[in-house]
């Protein structure tokens, strides 16, 4: 199984700003930690490679290719709301770029920074770090199920949903070996996401906790 970072402690975030100001070192523009962490702060696109304009609503997104071997289904897709279908995408597109970012060993993904922001882009950052520190990528399956979007007043959006890691593993880097763990109660997890739309108009989520082993998702 694999997991995903819990976003809701300062601690957290305190350690992932550490993280990422440490990879800023060796950058040969001289530019600061600040401009090499923009999501940290403004959830930027900036160049991130376009892709044709998905869903027909014109934002140029940036091209998102999982790491071989490594597949992500999510159940529901679509709803036939527009405005939930949008959310459930985005929050897709999100969950898939962390997948590639780790594959890509680059904790700096733009991808990332694309589809997050705040204390979901940190803590994402501080996962993706954590793989490349152990040498490790993902492969298997993942499977997003029982996923629900709920509107709030302030325009934010709530997201639930559970995540079956029963066949997803990770694999060393170096050599190709999976790590390949036996199901059990805590290969289900249960997710809370936040998300808004920014004035691009991607949903990007803001923060996700998660339980592990929630009565909730187990089969």
């Amino acid at each position: 199984m694999r997991t995903r970072p819990t976003t809701t402690a300062a601690a957290a975030l305190t350690a992932a700003v550490a993280l990422m100001l440490s990879g800023c070192g060796g950058s040969d523009t001289g530019d600061s930690g600040k401009d090499e962490i923009t999501g940290a702060d403004t959830g930027a696109s900036s160049s991130a490679s376009p892709t044709a304009p998905a869903g027909g609503d014109g934002v140029d997104r940036p091209e998102v290719r999982l790491p071989e071997g490594d597949t992500l289904v999510f159940a529901p897709e679509s709803t036939g709301d527009a405005e939930k279908d949008a959310v459930l995408k985005d929050n897709a597109e999100y969950l898939r770029s962390v997948d590639e970012a780790i594959g890509k060993q680059d904790p700096k993904s733009k991808a990332v920074a694309f589809y997050s922001k705040d204390a979901a882009y940190l803590g994402s950052v501080e996962w993706i770090t954590g793989f490349v520190k152990d040498g490790v990528t993902v492969t298997g399956t993942v499977r997003y199920f029982d996923r629900k979007v709920h509107f709030s007043k302030d325009g934010s959006a709530g997201l639930t949903y559970c995540a079956d890691e029963s066949k997803g593993f990770t694999k060393d880097v170096k050599t190709g070996k999976v790590n390949v763990t036996e199901a059990s109660k805590t290969s289900y997890v249960l997710y809370n996401d936040r998300l808004r739309k920014n004035d691009k108009g991607v949903w990007q989520t803001t923060k996700s906790t998660s339980e592990r082993g929630s009565e909730v998702c187990q089969p």
